[in-house]
């Protein structure tokens, strides 16, 4: 579609895989309006290995159209190239309004930088907090919605954090979920996994892995997996790991299924079709929410409240105890009544457009 004779151009930036799968209804959105025009960034490099060959098929969008080519690992490091190589790109490409996505490091320079360049900056996911300043990501969180002059609520709770610390030039507005809106866009052409024999519907646990804190305390790890798998008995528990997470969770050996990481839509089928889901990832409770599976979050607090108020998730934290309580209601089908949270109707990148162009 040509990007010329249109009166408002967007710059979206990802800093991260799992921010593709909010900035895909986006893009849609933008190419709906006819008013807008939209340019995507992404933090890392073109060859990332983390951005499997299948996902903008799966998501059906296009692949980004400019790479600031950053592949540090340390957050001050990847702060501080994001900011120059983003100062570099807008030296280039004038743009109107900058979108940022959730809560990296790469999301805070860039806000940093459009800020700075006096340009109008959007926050997707804004208002979520931990209240626990020692999470590096607390502070992106802090300093991106003091920084934004729109904040894109998904809930409730966020809604009035941000409101609370909003600043004179700021507008908050509750959007609702745009993960939403990916799943209901995508819900039909779902994949089950060829590469795992024997799936059957709600005949498996779902186990997924990648908070730091959790892999820091190895003792405490053994002990949940442990508490885990003994609480499941005979019900098999299918786990996509990669990289260090993997190695680890391999050498404690509790009898974890361990699969290699799958593409969106594959993903998304056995989220749909787990009998339950141990995770520690707000993204995958927010799916199992949707889907009306339930769902243990291992961590004692979520960005995303309303999955445990109204949803199918429970908190344990990192309490072995507790995660053989839940499992064991799991597998006995004894859980909780869930809804599906307000605004999670698929229309979130729909109204952020309408707000963006008034």
């Amino acid at each position: 579609m040509p990007r010329s004779h249109m009166n408002k151009n967007i710059c979206i930036v990802a800093g991260a895989r799992p921010n593709f799968v909010k900035v895909a209804p986006l893009i849609r959105a933008i190419r709906k309006s006819e008013q807008a025009s939209y340019q995507l960034v992404y933090a890392g490099m073109a060859d990332d290995p983390t951005l499997e060959p299948s996902l903008f098929d799966d998501l059906q969008m296009p692949r980004p159209d400019f790479y600031l080519g950053v592949d540090s690992v340390k957050l001050n490091e990847i702060t501080s190239r994001v900011m120059a190589e983003f100062d570099r790109f807008l030296d280039e490409h004038p743009v109107d309004v900058v979108i940022v996505v959730d809560d990296l490091a790469s999301t805070m320079a860039a806000a940093i930088v459009t800020k700075k360049r006096g340009i109008r900056l959007a926050h997707l996911v804004a208002g979520t907090r931990s209240f626990d300043i020692n999470m590096p990501k607390e502070i992106n969180r802090l300093v991106i919605d003091a920084l934004s002059d729109y904040l894109f609520t998904a809930g409730v709770k966020s809604t009035g954090i941000a409101t609370r610390e909003q600043s004179e030039n700021s507008q908050t507005y509750m959007v609702g979920n745009i993960l939403m809106d990916t799943l209901r866009y995508n819900f039909d052409r779902m994949k089950k996994p060829e590469s795992i024999s024997g799936l059957t519907d709600k005949q498996y646990l779902l186990f997924t892995l990648n908070r730091k804190a959790l892999l820091a305390d190895y003792e405490n790890l053994v002990k949940m997996l442990q508490a885990m798998v003994t609480a499941a008995g005979d019900l098999r528990i299918i786990a996509p790991l990669r990289g260090e997470v993997r190695k680890i969770v391999e050498q404690i050996g509790v009898g974890i299924e361990i699969v290699n990481p799958m593409g969106y839509l594959e993903f998304g089928w056995l989220t749909a079709h787990a009998k339950g889901i141990i995770t520690d990832s707000g993204n995958v409770s927010e799916e199992a929410t949707f889907n009306g599976v339930p769902c243990i979050t291992l961590n004692n607090y979520t960005e995303h409240q309303e999955t445990v108020n109204v949803g199918s998730n429970v908190l344990v934290g990192e309490d072995a105890d507790k995660l053989f309580e839940q499992v064991k209601k799991m597998v006995s089908g004894e859980w909780k009544k869930c809804a599906l949270p307000d605004r999670w109707d698929g229309r979130t990148a729909e109204r952020i457009v309408q707000i963006l162009l008034k």
